[in-house]
C-alpha cells in the first residue's frame, strides 16, 4: 500500500507489478524523465540570474517564437532519454520531425516512444509564473529492432501506456499515470528526491472554476460563448470563478485539485484549435480520465481521435466530468 512521503523510486518499484507490460523498461523511462526534470527545474529556478530569459531568436515547427528555456528543456529531455538508451524514438513539440534512436545494446531492443512538450507555457518564465513539462508514452507498433516509423507516434490516445507532467511552481511536482490512477510527487530540493505528496488524485465531479482566455471570446464558437454566459449567470452555485494562468499544466493542476474546467476551443483565429493533440491533449486527457475527469473536443472523446499528423491541433475541453458534459451540451445545442 503506497504511503505519503514514499519516494518516487520506492513507489515505482512497489507498483511495477500493476503495470501489464512489466519489464523494468518503463520504470527506467519514468526515472529518466524525473532526472531531466530536476535539471530543467534547476535552470527554471535560476531564471533572472543567468541569461536564460527571453526569446532564442528562432521559431518552432508551429511558427511560434522559441524561448531560450524551450530550447534548453528540449535538449535536456532528449539528451537524457537518448543517453540512457531506453526509448526507440522521441517526438517533441519543438522538433520538425520525430527522432529515431538506435539501441547501443543489440540484446536490448527498446519498445517505447515518447512524445513531449518540454516547456509548456514558457512565455510565462519572464514574469515568474508557473510552467511545466508534458509527456506521453506509447509502445511502438512497428517491429522491435527496426527504425521507428511515423505510425509509432500517430496512435490514438487510448493506446498510451503512461502520461504525466512536471509543474515548476512554488514547489516542483511530477504527476503521472500508467493507467492505474494518478499520483503526484513533490520535489524536496534539499536532497533532490521526489516524495509521494498527492496519492490517488481525483477531479471533483463538479467544480466552480472555469479557465479560458476570455480575451478571445468574440472568436469562439457559439456553444462556448453560451457556456461562458452560463458560468457567469447568478443562479444556484453560480456564478463560477474565472481563473486562467495561460499555462496548460498550471490550469489543469489547479482544476484537478479544486474542481473546474479548462477550455481552449477552436475559434475564427484558429479553426482547428491551438493545442497539440499528441503533446498536450492526449496526455492530459489520459490523466483526466484516470482521475475521474473528462476530456473532449466539444463533441468527441479526445482519446478516440485518430491522429493524422505529428503536430496536429484540436479543440480541447477538459476537467470535472459534469462541467465538461455541460459544455458539450451547449456545443450540441448550438449546432
Amino acid at each position: 500500500m503506497s504511503q505519503r512521503n514514499q519516494t518516487l523510486g520506492e513507489f515505482i518499484i512497489e507498483n511495477q507489478a500493476s503495470f501489464k507490460y512489466t519489464s523494468g523498461e518503463l520504470s527506467r523511462l519514468i526515472n529518466s524523465i524525473r532526472l531531466a526534470a530536476k535539471v530543467v527545474n534547476h535552470e527554471v529556478n535560476k531564471a533572472g540570474l543567468v541569461d536564460i530569459l527571453g526569446a532564442a531568436g528562432d521559431t518552432n515547427i508551429q511558427g511560434e517564437d522559441q524561448q531560450k528555456l524551450d530550447v534548453y528543456a528540449n535538449e535536456k529531455f532528449i539528451q537524457t532519454m537518448t543517453n540512457r538508451n531506453i526509448v526507440c524514438g522521441i517526438a517533441s513539440e519543438e522538433e520538425d520531425d520525430f527522432i529515431t534512436i538506435n539501441s547501443q545494446d543489440e540484446n536490448h531492443q527498446n519498445k517505447y516512444v515518447v512524445l513531449i512538450d518540454p516547456l509548456d507555457g514558457s512565455s510565462n518564465i519572464d514574469v515568474n509564473v508557473s510552467v511545466g513539462t508534458i509527456f506521453s508514452v506509447f509502445r511502438r507498433v512497428t517491429p522491435v529492432g527496426s527504425p521507428v516509423q511515423m505510425e509509432d507516434f500517430l496512435q490514438k490516445g487510448i493506446n498510451q501506456v503512461a502520461a504525466g507532467y512536471i509543474i515548476y511552481g512554488t514547489s516542483t511536482m511530477l504527476v503521472y499515470t500508467t493507467g492505474d490512477g494518478v499520483n503526484g510527487f513533490t520535489l524536496n530540493p534539499a536532497i533532490g528526491s521526489y516524495y509521494l505528496s498527492h496519492p490517488n488524485m481525483q477531479f471533483p465531479e463538479d467544480g466552480r472554476i472555469y479557465s479560458v482566455n476570455e480575451g478571445n471570446y468574440i472568436h469562439f464558437p457559439q456553444g462556448i460563448k453560451d457556456y461562458i454566459k452560463y458560468c457567469q449567470k447568478e443562479e444556484g452555485d453560480r456564478p463560477y470563478t474565472s481563473r486562467y494562468i495561460g499555462s496548460l499544466v498550471s490550469d489543469f493542476h489547479r482544476n484537478m485539485i479544486k474542481g473546474g474546467i479548462y477550455m481552449y476551443p477552436k475559434s475564427s483565429k484558429a479553426s482547428n484549435g491551438k493545442l497539440r493533440l499528441l503533446y498536450e491533449c492526449n496526455p492530459m486527457a489520459f490523466l483526466a480520465e484516470q482521475a475521474n475527469g473528462k476530456a473532449s473536443d466539444g463533441f468527441n472523446r479526445i482519446l478516440e481521435i485518430e491522429p493524422t499528423e505529428l503536430h496536429q491541433r484540436v479543440p480541447f475541453i477538459c476537467g470535472s466530468k459534469n462541467m465538461v458534459e455541460k459544455a458539450e451540451e451547449f456545443m450540441r445545442n448550438s449546432q
